[in-house]
């Protein structure tokens, strides 16, 4: 037996005289969600019961049975999928938009809610408890956010500024997501976005020793080295005028 989903399928083998000879043949069954255990088909089961271990190798047969076996529970499922009632279904990202997490900078999360259900979700609440006071200030955007509805076959984006304390390792989870699937659903259903994962915020001043212009820097390496350019330049351009003067002096006499 196997399982696919909901589905059960499997083969049944069993042995008949033809002649003189015993062939072992094989039913093909799948067991559906009621529990009821049903014949593929008329036909394809009168080719199984005709085949035998002389006219097909174990090895073809089982694939070829897989092979119908799976298009078979396929097309099951999607008949099941058919049959079931209209209603909203949300798949959430959470993604970190930073290319570099900085202690002190402002650091932009972005929600993405994508409805693939068949009508609109409505009441859809965001919650994300994962951006905690005593590692991050919250600079914009609501860490609750709420969306009226969410049409289907369309998505919705929410973005949220906040600013780490702190530098080092911090591991970003998923947030809680609570909408109605349908209009006159009883309850709400909760599902949970994607998880960024493990992210290294690095400490402000490692950051600003790689990526800044270093103005400061420069300014600093200018004053120091002035006076070791100035003070020589200083003294030739005096003697200089010195030169220049008794030399005029000879020139007149």
């Amino acid at each position: 037996m196997h399982l696919v989903g909901s589905y059960v399928f499997g083969d049944v083998e069993y042995r008949r005289k033809r002649g003189n000879k015993t062939e072992r043949c094989w039913h093909f069954l799948i067991k559906t969600p009621d529990q009821s255990f049903t014949q593929l088909s008329t036909n394809i089961i009168y080719i199984f019961n005709t085949l035998s271990l002389s006219t097909f190798s174990r090895m073809k047969f089982q694939i070829f049975y897989s092979v119908i076996a799976t298009l078979l529970v396929t097309i099951c499922a999607e008949e099941e999928q058919q049959q079931q009632p209209e209603a909203a279904r949300l798949l959430v990202s959470k993604y970190i938009l930073n290319k570099y997490l900085v202690e002190n900078m402002d650091i932009i999360v972005k929600y993405t809610v994508y409805n693939v259900g068949s009508v609109a979700a409505l009441e859809v609440e965001i919650t994300d408890n994962s951006f905690h006071p005593d590692h991050f200030n919250h600079v914009s955007g609501e860490l609750n956010a709420r969306i009226d509805r969410v049409p289907p076959g369309s998505n919705v984006s929410h973005t949220v500024v906040v600013k780490p304390r702190k530098f080092g390792y911090f591991n970003f989870t998923s947030a809680e997501v609570l909408y109605r699937r349908t209009e006159d659903a009883s309850r709400l259903q909760v599902a949970v976005s994607s998880t960024p994962g493990e992210g290294l915020i690095v400490s402000y001043r490692d950051y600003a020793k790689k990526f800044s212009s270093h103005v400061i820097d420069w300014i600093a390496f200018a004053v120091m080295t002035l006076p070791s350019l100035a003070i020589p330049f200083a003294l030739w351009y005096s003697s200089k005028r010195k030169y220049e003067k008794i030399s005029k002096s000879v020139k007149k006499h």
